[in-house]
């Protein structure tokens, strides 16, 4: 049975930082691309998933936007887990973060592509 199972999401406050965990098991995730997707609490429409930052199997790493500066991303291909360095969070980060993985092995893969999900996790990001 394929699994992503995300970990290290809670309440922090406006400044502060976070690392979340994402491990697969179940499937080898070599050749695929393994990618965080957030979205606001009580949305759970897939395709209106934000990406917020991936890598691939060889290393390509892309981060949002939004998150630029102050998220990091970093991938361990032997154990198959996806690390999400958050800092400097701020309430608008506050959302359900999803991990998620694609054959197609690209780094900006919508929502839509992801053939596997964790079950999501959720930040809250408040004083």
């Amino acid at each position: 049975q394929v699994q992503l199972e995300e970990s290290g999401g809670g309440l922090v406050q406006p400044g502060g930082s976070m690392r979340l965990s994402c491990r697969g098991s179940g499937h080898s995730f070599s050749g695929h691309v393994m990618a965080w997707f957030r979205q606001p609490l009580g949305n759970e429409r897939v395709p209106e998933r934000e990406l917020v930052a991936s890598v691939t199997s060889g290393g390509t790493t892309l981060i949002g936007d939004k998150v630029e500066g102050r998220f990091t991303a970093s991938r361990n291909n032997y154990d198959n887990t996806l690390i999400l360095q958050m800092n400097d969070l701020k309430p608008d980060d506050t959302a359900v973060y999803y991990c998620g993985a694609d054959r197609g092995n690209r780094a900006l893969v919508p929502a839509a592509r992801i053939d596997y999900w964790g079950q999501g996790i959720e930040v809250i990001v408040s004083s």
